[in-house]
């Protein structure tokens, strides 16, 4: 069993990689990746491999900031603690890496430790990143020293407040959360299993924003062996990263392996959509995986929860049936349902259908049906795109209703949807609404009352 095949590298990074700061990043849709930034030795097989690591791990929607030269930092990441700026990672002398020897780099992402010795705050997933085996570290260091073009930007210091500034606390938060051994193959499991594990829990830092964190900003579990915590979904950066476990609704039992392998690729499958942080995630890193490494994901990922969760998913269609009729004939006494006809029928339905790879499902659906509403909520105020993909090219986007419906009407309009076409999720409050649409730009700015829509 090889983890580490040119064709079985690494995956799915969350976007803006937080392994031990629940941090809110700033990165920005649509951020150029830059696997080929440089034309050095581009016949070089390890360099060109860990393009391919790099591509995985999605290090460029950290590293580089908008209109800047790609990996060279500067990316502003809102943290409780601070607002921590993103490195220079580019073989620049000065700014960068560019004297940083094997044995550096490898310190850097197994122990999070620069050069001269100084602790890196763990917004940079160093946690997740010292299970990697060497031969993928010794990857990376190729193409970061080869592949990438040095660069040089002003960029502000990282000046968080007291006690935070004080770097050598990280000593201590490592000693109890630092895993500091590389990912060890289960041998009871299969190899590609294996290959899955590694993925999910190195360089892809899936965890990093699918996983709850404690008092201490770590994760509350690291792998599927330290609870059911793991992968378990958390709000982070203003939108709810789902559950990645297949379990009932809102997990992943009503997922395939097939549409969870489309999903990574394309940014859509019949069913749903990527949107918000996931968004640039597909677009910038999965989309280039290869289908195997993502099948081993799909794998994973599956094994995670209770299967027969999977039987229990059945909606109920007979009601599903029945809010589509009285949709169709208009009635519209239920709150939220004459909302739902004037807004968003026209593209997901009556039956909330949608259509297919187009406008996402409504019914039955994962996302509609999530513990945790904050990304309907921010998707209805503020609209989201869908990512441009090789093999999905068309970036289709829902507009954003903040400008024309109140608090009382998204409200409304979501818990019709979420008890809807066997759908059986919590109601949505105005105070919720309101809650995230201040947290929003203009313009998801509420309308007065005289205005909203009833």
């Amino acid at each position: 069993m090889a983890l580490s095949h040119p064709s079985r590298p690494v995956l799915l990074a969350l976007a803006c990689g937080l392994a031990a700061l629940p941090l809110l990043g700033q990165a920005q849709d649509g951020t150029p990746p830059a696997a080929n930034a440089a034309a050095a030795a581009p016949h070089d097989p390890q360099m060109l491999r860990g393009a391919y690591l790099a591509r995985a791990g999605d290090c460029v929607s950290c590293h580089t900031r908008p209109q800047g030269a790609p990996f060279a930092g500067g990316l502003p990441l809102a943290t409780p603690f601070g607002t921590i700026i993103s490195t220079n990672i580019t073989p620049d002398p000065e700014q960068g890496i560019g004297t940083y020897s094997q044995a550096d780099f490898t310190r850097a992402l197994r122990e999070g430790r620069a050069r001269d010795g100084r602790y890196l705050y763990p917004a940079m997933p160093y946690t997740n990143f010292s299970r990697l085996n060497d031969e993928d570290l010794q990857a990376l260091y190729a193409y970061f020293m080869k592949g990438v073009q040095p660069a040089r930007q002003d960029t502000p210091r990282t000046e968080l407040r007291w006690p935070f500034s004080m770097r050598w606390l990280m000593a201590g938060w490592n000693l109890l959360y630092l895993p500091g051994q590389p990912y060890a193959a289960d041998a009871s499991r299969s190899a590609e299993w294996n290959r899955g594990a590694y993925l999910v829990q190195g360089l892809g830092h899936c965890s990093a924003c699918h996983t709850p964190r404690g008092v201490a900003g770590a994760e509350k579990a690291s792998s599927e062996k330290s609870g059911e915590a793991f992968l378990a979904g958390a709000v982070i950066d203003g939108w709810y990263a789902q559950p990645l476990r297949n379990t009932a609704e809102p997990g992943l039992a009503t997922w395939s392996q097939q549409e969870i392998v489309d999903y990574l690729k394309t940014g859509r499958t019949g069913k749903t959509a990527a949107f918000g942080r996931m968004a640039q995630v597909v677009a910038n890193s999965t989309q280039y995986m290869t289908r195997e490494d993502l099948g081993a994901i799909a794998t994973y990922l599956k094994s995670l929860g209770d299967s027969s969760a999977e039987s229990a998913a059945a909606a109920d269609s007979a009601a599903a049936h029945a809010t589509a009729v009285a949709l169709r004939d208009g009635k519209a006494e239920q709150p939220g349902a004459l909302v739902y006809l004037n807004n968003c029928s026209a593209c997901h339905r009556s039956d909330g259908q949608g259509a297919q790879r187009t406008f996402p499902t409504l019914a039955r659906s994962s996302t509609v049906a999530a513990k945790d509403p904050t990304s309907l909520i921010r998707l209805v105020l503020q609209g989201s795109a869908m990512p441009h993909t090789t093999e999905a090219p068309s970036a289709l986007a829902m507009p954003g209703f903040g400008w024309r419906l109140s608090d009382q009407n998204v409200a409304d309009l979501l818990s019709f949807v979420r008890s809807s076409w066997g759908n059986q999720a919590a109601a949505v409050t105005p105070q919720q609404v309101a809650k995230i649409r201040s947290s929003l730009p203009a313009p998801a700015v509420a309308p007065t009352q005289k205005a909203a829509l009833r």
